[in-house]
């Protein structure tokens, strides 16, 4: 799938290793900012078990 949409990129190998990384810097970036934060009252890692007392 990644080769697929590499050889479908414009450009000389430069310009696709270019966009390759800004797409790459997109997705981590929603993930980070939309998805993460929505899905994190579901994970159950956020309850703690350890008590303070």
């Amino acid at each position: 799938m990644y080769a697929w949409m590499f050889r479908r990129l414009p450009g000389p190998l430069w310009l696709r290793i270019v966009l390759t990384l800004l797409v790459l810097a997109v997705v981590v970036v929603a993930l980070f900012l939309w998805v993460f934060p929505a899905i994190a009252p579901y994970m159950p890692f956020n309850a703690g078990t350890v008590d303070g007392t």
